[in-house]
């Protein structure tokens, strides 16, 4: 057991517990646990927190989870040294952002989240931080406001040096989903300063692909065959089980296991008689005039995944927040003639069978949604760990024996 020199994480806008999953589920090589251990998290959403506190709580201690506003957060409360904090400010609060107002406009709403943002992470100093955002964040503003901060020694975050940003994409590091997402690195430069030569903090390298003739040496890209051949066909019941729990204080519907998440929906009679018109990986084009509509047979050019089937033999699309609607996106079953369910959603985001999930249907699918596939967490868990071990600032448990 990695115990008494744990990676400490503290995780941030975490949500569910994506990150902290991916995290908690990385395995140094010879070692059955993992190195690191949760502190502290921040979640504004309530049921969201009541599920990270439902799978993290009993580690981590529920009075770290803070469920609320990240500006009411105290980081005093994480006794510990941080090596590593977790999870990015959402987009939309990056706007007009400027040095000068960033740490002091207390009135605009729109700088709380990156103005507290930077104040955990200075207050924390981690060795490493990780931010993960949707793609288009490195084309923003914002983010060379992040880097203008980092880059100028007398910056907000002046101590610290990015890792050349990239977008990755899950499907690249063996989930069954092809889900595109910005990730920024950074590390503390008196923790970079202590690397070996050649050693720095990367980004994984691609364990799977979308093989091409004479392809790479790599496994292919999962695909939703492998996810789908576990699902049971029939979805027996249409509501969660009537059930409460309080892993913060406040009750909320759950906790449910990802199993008990096999929830069928009542269509239409016109929506069912459009899921059984489309085609094994087919969409709305597909459709005939009488089940079609006037907006989709005007606008034949827009996107192929709006009520389309997932294929078998492809990742599936990202996971979004409003998944069980096959007018939103490529949802469909491959095969079956309904939505994909709350359950096969969390499995392609990589949420094992007995991950517990509170709140009601909507609040589970945002959760579900909006969380980063447990996989890619774990592959960039692999990469922190062995920097962090690589230039001494944590212990190498490869060279200690389990007691």
């Amino acid at each position: 057991m990695l115990t008494d020199d744990s990676i400490t994480i503290v995780d941030l806008f975490s949500g569910c517990g994506g990150l902290t999953a991916g995290f908690h589920s990385y395995r140094a090589p010879g070692h059955d646990a993992s190195p690191f251990r949760t502190v502290g998290a921040v979640e504004h959403d309530l049921a969201a927190a009541s599920t990270y506190a439902a799978n993290f709580g009993e580690h981590t201690g529920t009075e770290r989870i803070h469920a609320g506003d990240i500006e009411a957060w105290d980081p005093g409360v994480v006794q510990e040294d941080v090596d590593v904090i977790l999870g990015g400010p959402p987009c939309q609060g990056f706007s007009a952002l400027n040095k000068k107002n960033l740490l002091k406009d207390q009135g605009d709403a729109r700088n709380v989240l990156w103005r507290e943002y930077v104040r955990v992470v200075r207050a924390l100093r981690p060795k490493v931080f990780v931010i993960e955002n949707v793609a288009r964040f490195l084309d923003s503003g914002e983010y060379a406001l992040l880097r203008a901060e980092t880059e100028d020694p007398g910056g907000l975050l002046g101590e610290y040096e990015l890792t050349e940003a990239r977008v990755l994409n899950a499907a690249d590091y063996g989930v069954p989903q092809a889900r595109r997402r910005a990730i920024v690195l950074a590390t503390r430069r008196d923790v970079r300063a202590a690397a070996p030569e050649g050693l720095g903090l990367d980004y994984p390298r691609p364990t799977h692909t979308r093989l091409k003739p004479g392809g790479a040496p790599l496994s292919p890209w999962e695909t939703v065959q492998s996810i789908f051949a576990k699902t049971p066909r029939a979805t027996t019941t249409t509501e969660l089980p009537a059930r409460r729990c309080a892993p913060l204080g406040v009750e909320l519907p759950g906790a449910y296991r990802t199993f008990e998440l096999h929830l069928g929906r009542t269509p239409r009679p016109l929506s069912r008689l459009r899921y059984e018109a489309i085609p094994p990986g087919g969409n709305r084009n597909d459709l005939p005039p009488e089940l079609s509509t006037q907006a989709w047979l005007r606008h034949r050019s827009g996107t192929g995944d709006v009520m389309g089937r997932l294929r078998t033999d492809r990742p599936s699309v990202t996971i979004r927040t409003e998944f069980f609607k096959p007018e939103k996106g490529r949802y469909l079953h491959p095969s079956e003639h309904r939505p994909i369910t709350h359950m096969e959603a969390a499995h392609i985001q990589g949420f094992d069978e007995d991950f517990r999930w509170c709140g009601s249907k909507l609040q589970i699918a945002r959760q579900i949604g909006n969380a980063v596939p447990v996989g890619l967490a774990s592959a960039l868990a692999g990469q922190v760990y062995r920097y962090l071990v690589g230039v001494g600032a944590v212990a190498d448990p490869s060279r200690r024996t389990a007691p």
